[in-house]
């Protein structure tokens, strides 16, 4: 089992970036140490800036720096920075075009106990919402490495969903087929396509595996890119199939699924289902307790799979 979070992987490729470009910065939020980011800061102080618990402020003085030729990195709580920020995403990044790579930690109801108040089940539907704002949810530590190596190349904002803990690994070092903006096929099948994104990408390809046995081909699709959505790939993915399920850490309501849906509505109609949080305050428990209660997990998302093909 992986004991790696992304969030460390991110700091890793931060480091190494920012030893070779003066320009690449971190900001954070009274939360170097939920991020990840310590190691950033001990190391290069001079290209780290502690803003304190003011989410607003966070993004403000990173499109502030970005616009001053710099390649912020805001990292704050997912939960807080979806929200508490939402103008400043909107106005100082997206709308004002600054180069500023907005990082939520802790996604989703990776806070566990700590409740409603720092879960974030909305953050994907708010985020893809505001024009010019890109919306990335990587589903291990490789398939992270990938993704923040490609935002260090480029100069258009986006929000990027991490989650708190350690996530297996989907991927292996030397195999991790990425291209921006573009979903991976995991697996190929006749039956069912499986369409998820972050933490729901490995319980989607375990279900494939557990349907597989049970003589049901389904094909999984890693839509780590959720803005821009590859369209054309998940056509692709979802032709001849009798059912499309999409699996996210998220409200059903705008989310992965919700675009999932509209894209096979228009062209290519067919039975979609989407899981995904309830709209509701969640249970109390670990990720791995609450996905399974929502059914959220290999077993859970398998008999969903099965229940739908018999109707």
């Amino acid at each position: 089992m992986n004991k790696i979070p992304n969030r460390a992987v991110m700091c890793d490729v931060l480091k190494e970036a920012a030893a070779k470009d003066r320009n690449v910065v971190v900001l954070c939020s009274d939360s170097r140490g939920s991020g990840s980011m310590t190691s950033f800061a001990e190391t290069y102080p001079a290209q780290f800036v502690e803003v304190g618990i003011a989410e607003q402020n966070l993004v403000g003085i990173a499109a502030g720096m970005a616009a001053c030729g710099k390649k912020p990195f805001a990292v704050s709580p997912a939960s807080f920075i979806s929200t508490r920020s939402y103008e400043q995403c909107k106005v100082d990044c997206a709308y004002s075009n600054t180069n500023v790579k907005l990082v939520g930690i802790s996604g989703g109801v990776s806070y566990g106990a700590l409740g409603m108040s720092h879960h974030s089940a909305q953050d994907i539907a708010a985020m893809s919402a505001i024009p010019g704002m890109r919306v990335y949810l990587p589903s291990d530590r490789h398939q992270t490495r990938k993704l923040f190596e490609a935002l260090l190349k480029d100069e258009q904002t986006a929000y990027i969903r991490l989650g708190r803990n350690p996530v297996e690994d989907v991927y292996t070092e030397e195999n991790v087929p990425f291209a921006m903006d573009k979903a991976t096929v995991l697996a190929e099948g006749s039956d069912a396509l499986l369409v998820a994104c972050g933490e729901m990408v490995k319980p989607a390809k375990d279900a494939a595996e557990l349907l597989r046995e049970q003589g049901i081909s389904a094909a999984v699709l890693d839509m780590y890119c959720v803005k821009p959505l590859d369209a054309e790939g998940l056509l692709k993915a979802a032709k001849g199939k009798k059912l499309v399920v999409s699996v996210e850490e998220h409200s059903p309501f705008g989310g992965l699924g919700s675009m999932v849906a509209q894209v096979i509505g228009a062209n290519d109609p067919k039975k979609v289902l989407t899981l995904a949080l309830p709209d509701a305050p969640v249970i109390t428990g670990t990720s791995a307790e609450v996905f399974r209660y929502y059914g959220l997990d290999a077993e859970g998302i398998a008999k969903t799979v099965r229940e739908a093909l018999k109707n």
